[in-house]
């Protein structure tokens, strides 16, 4: 296991920065605000560690990245900032996410609830749910794993038609496993931070993904025209688990994170790390560093305590 621990000057300026106007404005936060902030580069902190490395597959080793510090976040000219008449994030789900409608009303009202404490200050709605057919996408079966695919792209240009003038941004989530292109093995999920469009999958989520039990494989398909979605009618649904529900919060934090403009963290322990596997997944903190909180904070423009509790 490696460990990447910065050094407390280094964390001090990604955090605050020594641009005299962002250092003015990081000392405007409330006294409160800053203690919790400045936890950032205390050494012994208990709130904040730094970032452990279990494998060589992981994510920082096998995706070098430049890190981001708040300086270049807030520089980015093209990070997207909600406006006074687009403050809502839209949560389109496609295809059922729940055996029941029962169990899928429950679990979109939890995903929804989260949403709305973690980035405090926008509204988040449901649009009307729809099936696959409504989307007009290609799908799939993938040769490796024999289970259903709906291709990203596809799904990407439906959210973009679908949305509303008030909105920042449209989620799409399914229970469907995603293909960005035919090369591909799968994609967890795909956004399109021009568009302020994303879709993510929570298929690969469920605890029995990759047993041999697993019901949602499918031999052949038997598919009559490019139109023809009755494939996807009673298809299988992983049960709705309280891991799947932790593992479904992060990732559409994590990635409505990426459409505000925050890239992948590399200074401590985030939400906002980058993946490679879901046992990396796993280890993420559902938390954001501050650094990562500064850079939501500025473009949400939430009180950083209210937001906490």
């Amino acid at each position: 296991m490696q460990i990447i621990r910065h050094s407390e000057q280094t964390l001090k300026t990604a955090l605050i920065s020594k641009n005299p106007v962002l250092v003015s404005q990081y000392e405007k936060l409330d006294a409160g605000e800053q203690r919790l902030m400045n936890e950032a580069f205390q050494p012994a902190s208990d709130l904040f560690g730094p970032i452990t490395l279990h494998s060589p597959s992981d994510w920082i080793t096998s995706h070098p990245e430049a890190p981001q510090d708040f300086e270049q976040f807030f520089s980015d000219p093209y990070r997207k900032i909600p406006s006074p008449d687009k403050r809502s994030i839209y949560i389109q789900s496609i295809g059922s996410l729940g055996n029941t409608r029962i169990i899928s009303e429950e679990y979109i009202k939890w995903l929804t609830g989260y949403c709305k404490a973690y980035f405090y200050g926008l509204r988040v709605k449901l649009l009307e749910p729809v099936p696959v057919s409504a989307t007009k996408c290609s799908f799939r079966v993938n040769e490796n794993t024999q289970n259903l695919q709906i291709h990203a792209g596809d799904i990407l240009k439906f959210l973009k038609k679908k949305k509303p003038e008030d909105a920042f941004c449209v989620v799409g989530i399914t229970m469907i496993d995603l293909y960005p292109r035919d090369s591909w093995n799968f994609v967890f999920g795909q956004a399109s931070l021009t568009d302020g469009v994303g879709i993510f999958s929570f298929a690969r989520y469920g605890s029995d993904f990759y047993s041999m039990r697993y019901e949602g494989k499918v031999k052949k398909l038997k598919k009559t025209s490019s139109s023809d979605y009755s494939i996807f009618n009673n298809y299988y649904i992983p049960e709705i688990t309280s891991v799947l529900l932790l593992r479904s919060c992060k990732t559409l934090t994590h990635e409505i994170g990426h459409i505000f403009g925050l890239r992948h963290c590399q200074w401590l322990a985030c939400l906002m790390q980058g993946s490679n596997h879901l046992e990396e997944a796993d280890r993420r903190p559902l938390n954001l560093c501050p650094i990562c909180l500064r850079k939501l904070q500025c473009a949400i423009g939430f009180n950083i305590i209210e937001r906490y509790k």
